[in-house]
């Protein structure tokens, strides 16, 4: 994320609307205890806090371009955004889903492997790097924190070459709600709450390698067996998760991964 990217992105937050009354102090952010910060005693939480500022982007506006030079790292506060890669053709593909509580940028890479684009409205915790790579030197608790969410994030993927290499398209598609669904809930949400899908069935079919048609297919049958309620075209709820878990193929007595 760089100086590009923030300026085609909504002004700042701090001092102006309602979401900057709701998220201004780190101590009401919804993702507190989930994000890079989460592990900060309260001396710490107050430098992040005194360095930190909030950036909005709409659906579709890109966030990183692949290849600029970082500037600033940030954790997504709300919203979704995709990471992509593009080939020398001109083709695109989706290669990571960022949710919220997700880390964007690492720390002592100058440069920007992806693209990452907003895909539905995003807001970002941001801290320019250099700053935020000095406070990791000296905060134990916050480089233990980025260190298990990169380990966190490398399962994630090994994880997800399993599920495009080997799992049957319902598989796929079972695996995707599931992760949406789970990281959807706030902390004392009901887990049948129903949730919104972020991703258009064309963008999950990008995703997991499937055709328009086979997603639309797949999530029709999992609705007919009682596995989702598809209670609009967006809006989701599940019933029973660990059932869409081993729909997914995964075993309900093992704990969800990232």
């Amino acid at each position: 994320m760089n100086d590009r990217s923030l300026s085609r992105a909504t002004p700042d937050l701090n001092g102006s609307g309602l979401l900057s009354e709701t998220i201004g102090k780190c101590s009401a952010c919804p993702i507190r205890h989930r994000a890079v910060c989460s592990q900060c005693a309260p001396d710490e939480l107050s430098v992040l806090e005194s360095i930190k500022y909030y950036r909005t982007f709409a659906p579709g506006q890109p966030i990183v371009w692949r290849g600029d030079r970082t500037e600033h790292v940030a954790s997504v506060v709300s919203g979704v955004a995709a990471i992509s890669q593009s080939m020398e053709d001109g083709r695109t593909q989706m290669v990571g889903l960022l949710l919220s509580s997700d880390f964007i940028g690492r720390p002592g890479r100058e440069f920007a492997p992806f693209d990452v684009n907003a895909v539905t409205a995003v807001t970002l915790c941001c801290f320019r790097r250099r700053p935020f790579e000095r406070l990791i030197a000296t905060t134990p608790n916050l480089a233990h924190r980025l260190l298990e969410m990169a380990l966190d994030e490398l399962d994630a993927s090994r994880d997800w070459m399993l599920l495009l290499g080997r799992k049957t398209a319902r598989e796929k598609i079972a695996s995707l709600l599931a992760l949406i669904a789970r990281r959807s809930h706030v902390t004392g949400q009901p887990k049948t709450a129903p949730f919104e899908l972020p991703l258009t069935r064309e963008m999950m079919g990008n995703y997991l390698g499937l055709t328009l048609e086979t997603v639309s297919r797949q999530i029709s049958a999992l609705r007919a067996d009682g596995i989702i309620n598809v209670d609009s075209s967006r809006a989701i709820s599940v019933p029973d998760m660990n059932r869409l878990r081993r729909e997914a193929g995964d075993d309900p007595a093992m704990p969800p991964g990232h």
